[in-house]
């Protein structure tokens, strides 16, 4: 078990869009010991457009979170959103340049004193927690439920900067969702984009490729699709009416943050998963949980 504290950083749709992922994913960790304490007057990384306009000004937004989390003696930082931890990655590493980091400090006027990490909270779920660990502590299984996993584009990527996990054939969620008792199936696009930020420009093109990965998880008879990433979960819940709509399809499945499934498997109060958030009803695939050592039990079969 972890017994770190960590600086957290929960990222601007962590406090509006993905409330129910920052919600799940702070109750799981206060349950399982890994100690999470709010980074005081964070601020956007700049993730999605700074980055193009302006990679030292990208940077300066990030390093003042880290320098946040230094004032209040913290510097392994942690936050669940994709995006939000390759921008903070980059940040680190392009500050490993002294003459950028000359730049970044200036635009800060805080340069940072200390060494910095920054790690997404599955990372440290599955590597210092460990599934092994975790499936000790389940008390209602998933058993019945199969799930595919869906880490999107960025949550192992690159595999230079990220050092998590294989960065095409990620397992990480898999070995969670299977610790809780649920059945992961194979599911080939783990890693292909959702069309990201393109939901409002361009929704032919996130209904194209959404629409490709709803299909195929319908096609191998999953329940519902796990996801880790605010943006991956809004194209593929909120936008499942408008894919059916463009693509001419039915789908219902239900699209969960990985932290409200383990969340549930432990125990906590669904309450504290902002289950009632998410736009599909989840209500068919949650039915199925325990179903089929149910079944098992009235055969008089032994249930495993």
């Amino acid at each position: 078990m972890s017994e770190k504290t960590y600086g957290y950083y929960p990222g601007c749709s962590g406090a509006g869009t993905s409330l129910e992922y920052d919600k799940s994913t702070r109750a799981v960790c206060d349950a399982l010991g890994v100690k999470l304490v709010d980074i005081p007057d964070w601020n956007c990384c700049g993730s999605s457009p700074a980055h193009n306009v302006d990679p030292c000004l990208s940077s300066a937004l990030a390093a003042r979170n880290f320098a946040e989390a230094e004032k209040i003696g913290l510097n392994a930082v942690l936050t669940p959103c994709p995006s939000c931890l390759k921008n903070l990655h980059n940040a680190l590493e392009h500050m490993q340049d002294e003459k950028f980091k000359a730049e970044v400090d200036a635009l800060t006027g805080r340069p940072l004193e200390n060494q910095h990490s920054i790690s997404s909270v599955l990372q440290i779920l599955t590597e210092e927690v460990t599934p092994e660990a975790i499936a000790a502590r389940i008390q209602k299984p998933l058993s019945g439920l199969k799930l595919v996993t869906y880490y999107g584009c960025l949550m192992t990527r690159p595999g230079r900067s990220m050092k998590f996990d294989h960065e095409e054939n990620p397992t990480s969620m898999d070995r969670l969702m299977q610790a809780c008792g649920a059945e992961v199936l194979q599911f080939p696009l783990k890693t292909e984009c959702c069309g990201a930020s393109l939901g409002i420009p361009r929704a032919d093109v996130v209904a194209r490729l959404a629409g490709r990965i709803l299909d195929l998880a319908e096609s191998v008879g999953a329940d519902a699709v796990v996801v880790g990433c605010p943006l991956c979960q809004m194209n593929l819940d909120l936008r499942q009416g408008q894919i059916n709509s463009a693509c001419k399809k039915k789908f219902k499945l239900p699209v969960f943050y990985y932290t409200q499934l383990l969340g549930l498997a432990i125990g906590l109060d669904q309450s504290k998963l902002a289950l009632n958030k998410l736009v599909v009803d989840p209500a068919i695939a949650l039915a199925k949980i325990g179903k089929a050592a149910d079944a098992k039990a009235a055969k008089g079969e032994a249930v495993a």
